[in-house]
Parts: C-alpha cells; sequence; structure tokens
C-alpha cells in the first residue's frame, strides 16, 4: 500500500465572481484557498497547491489546518472525487471512504437494501455483502425496522446503520474526515471501540482533523495545511 502525490494542485472556477461583493471575496480569501484572477471571464480558487505526499503502509497520518486550508479538498483528491489540475497522484491499495457516510443511501428502500446498496458504493461483490448483514444488523440494534424503509427512522437510526455498513469492511487505505461519534452515550462507548479496531486494521489512515490531542493519540505524523500548502509536516 502506497500513497504519492507529486506536485498536485487543484483549483475551482468561480464563474460569477464579478458579481459578488468585495467583502465577501476578501471573507473567502481569508479562509480557504488563494483566490486567482483568470484573463478569461471567471476566477478561480486554488484550493491546493504544490502537495507533495509520500505515505507508506503503516502510517497514521493527521491532516490539521483551520476550516478552507485544504483538508477535506486533499482527502476528496485521494478518494478520486477531484481531479488535479497540475501534477499526479499514484495510489496502491483498496481505498475506504468514511468521508460521507450517507452516500449510497435511500430513503425509500428498506434498511436490508440499504446494506446491498452501501455495499456496491464500497465496492463490495454481492456475496461480501451478504456475509456481513447479521453482524450489520446485530450492531446496529435496528431489531425490526431494518425491514422498513430507511424514511421511517429517526435521524440516530440512520447514522447507526450508516456507521455500522462503513465500519464492516477491512480497509486497506482509510480516510476519514474528523473522527466519528454516533448515537447515544450507550452506543457512543459501542461505536468508539468499533471505529478504533476498524483504524487499527487499515494499512494507512488518513485523517482530517482540529483536535490536536487525537492527532497525537491515533496519527504517527502530522500535516498541516493553510490555504490550501503544506507549511510543516
Amino acid at each position: 500500500m502506497h500513497i504519492k502525490l507529486d506536485n498536485v494542485s487543484v483549483r475551482f472556477p468561480i464563474y460569477d465572481a464579478k458579481q459578488r461583493s468585495f467583502k465577501q471575496t476578501m471573507l473567502n480569501a481569508a479562509t480557504g484557498g488563494k483566490i486567482i484572477q483568470n484573463t478569461g471571464k471567471f476566477t478561480e480558487i486554488e484550493a491546493l497547491k504544490n502537495i507533495n505526499l509520500d505515505i507508506r503502509e503503516g502510517d497514521r497520518v493527521a491532516l490539521i489546518g483551520h476550516n478552507g486550508s485544504g483538508k477535506t479538498t486533499l482527502l476528496r483528491v485521494l478518494a478520486g472525487v477531484y481531479a488535479p489540475v497540475e501534477g499526479s497522484i499514484s495510489i496502491k491499495g483498496k481505498i475506504t471512504s468514511l468521508l460521507d457516510s450517507m452516500l449510497g443511501m435511500d430513503g425509500e428502500a428498506t434498511g436490508i437494501e440499504n446494506i446491498k446498496l452501501r455495499g456496491l458504493f464500497l465496492g463490495l461483490r454481492p456475496k461480501q455483502t451478504e456475509s456481513l448483514i447479521d453482524e450489520i444488523v446485530e450492531f446496529s440494534e435496528l431489531g425490526d425496522f431494518i425491514n422498513m424503509p430507511v424514511r421511517t427512522y429517526s435521524s440516530g437510526m440512520v447514522l447507526r446503520l450508516a456507521f455500522a455498513i462503513s465500519t464492516s469492511t477491512q480497509p486497506e487505505i482509510l480516510l476519514m474526515d474528523e473522527w466519528m461519534s454516533v448515537g447515544d452515550e450507550k452506543f457512543k462507548n459501542k461505536a468508539e471501540k468499533r471505529l478504533e479496531e476498524f483504524v487499527d486494521k487499515a494499512g494507512i489512515l488518513v485523517m482530517a482533523t482540529h483536535d490536536h490531542g487525537l492527532a497525537e493519540r491515533v496519527c504517527s505524523k502530522s500535516i498541516y495545511l493553510e490555504h490550501g500548502c503544506i507549511i510543516n509536516d
């Protein structure tokens, strides 16, 4: 397992920038990536600039920075959501992303059907998903609701199901946007233990966080970002 980024940059075009107030533009500049005035009809936000990473099996990496520093954008690049406009990416290993645990959930489908749908998003074969269903149902504590449409669930029940599904596999490369916290106190303790075991099984962990204490406890190295640039690692 290996992640290597060479001089990766990501930019987003803002086509209606001229209609935005100067004040709003300055606020955005203060908290997000660098604003680039394009020679054409649009402005660009440079969300990431010249990012170089070399992450190997066994590494536990914390991405640290303020809101808008580029942490989530970098995770989405690693997940394949965003493509760089410059630079190259090489990833060896299967990506498991906890950036959006609700991805692939359908409110009209039952809990069981959603387990199967979410399994597809996680890249599992149908037989693999089938073998996980009983354990997911037991952990989520949904009882007979597992055969009801998800739209009938409370928000907490949906989160429990999504969490149980997302943490049911063995990850090679695990991407996390903050440490997940799910449910009431009783379930939260159970979920915390499951999440720690899930993270321990990962060959590589890359996690965005604001919590320096958590980064020191869980991760082996920290990368600090500011305005889309790595300022220290």
